[in-house]
């Protein structure tokens, strides 16, 4: 079922890269500077973060001298979370968003959720080549583990589409779902250390973290950028299943309910 399944979204490669041309030059169209906010904002944000706290505030991670770490630390932990973010919150919502495309045109219908991975890959890699760009001139480059980082996202975007296409068919018929989902998300930042250090959680709280998918996540990004050492792989294997789970289980739900997707909307 699988590779029947990818064997049919490859043979509509044309239509989701046609897609993500689209989509990409239809954000900036009636802008003046165009395409240019795409490296203008994620900039401002990693002068922003490296100002104020590194320079300004002077915040320090526990056990860290460096004086970008925290800068670091942060910005990590903020571009995988926006990745992780942009999929699942788009991937909620797809269906219902395309529903005149749906009733009208036939294609694979998983088209959709491949056309939000790209077009968030996309943004992320722009983003983040600013990033890697920062570490190299500021002399923070971890090396050799950054090469880590891409099964690392991997798995986070196996965990996120997953997520995001259990949820969207839910919600074609549940439409609380992502109003719930929204609100639901923004408890679940606070509770992955991004802002935050996870050793500055007090004892009692820190067994709730690894229960949290994302923290293995953010952490594992974390781990590799501001130390500069690789991750501890264990700590990504119960996402890695979840994550398995989550694309089987959203896929089976997927096909068993098409047809009834349709009609409902």
């Amino acid at each position: 079922m699988l590779i029947a399944l990818f064997s049919s979204i490859w043979s509509y490669r044309e239509f989701v890269l046609g897609s993500v041309k689209r989509e990409f030059q239809t954000r900036y169209r009636n802008s003046l500077l165009g395409a240019a906010w795409n490296v203008l904002n994620p900039l401002a944000m990693i002068v922003v973060y490296t100002v104020i706290f590194s320079q300004v505030m002077k915040a320090r991670l526990p056990g860290v001298t460096n004086t970008f770490a925290y800068s670091i630390y942060l910005c990590a932990g903020s571009l995988t979370w926006g990745l992780f973010s942009e999929i699942v919150t788009r991937a909620q919502g797809v269906f219902i968003e395309n529903a005149n495309l749906l009733k009208k045109i036939s294609f694979p219908r998983l088209c959709l959720p491949a056309i939000i991975i790209c077009n968030a890959v996309l943004n992320f890699c722009i983003v983040f080549g600013l990033f890697s760009l920062f570490l190299i001139l500021s002399g923070n480059f971890p090396g050799l583990p950054y090469l880590a980082l891409l099964p690392v996202l991997v798995v986070m975007i196996l965990f996120a589409i997953g997520l995001g296409i259990t949820l969207g068919v839910l919600n074609v018929f549940f439409r609380d779902v992502g109003q719930f989902f929204g609100i639901f998300l923004q408890f679940w930042f606070w509770f992955t250390p991004i802002v935050y250090a996870a050793n500055v959680v007090p004892e009692r709280v820190r067994p709730l973290l690894q229960l949290n998918p994302m923290a293995g996540v953010v952490g594992a990004c974390q781990t590799i950028l501001v130390q500069g050492q690789w991750p501890q792989w264990s700590t990504l294997l119960p996402v890695t299943l979840l994550g398995v789970l989550l694309c089987l289980f959203g896929l089976n739900l997927f096909r068993n309910h098409a047809a009834e997707m349709v009609d409902e909307l």
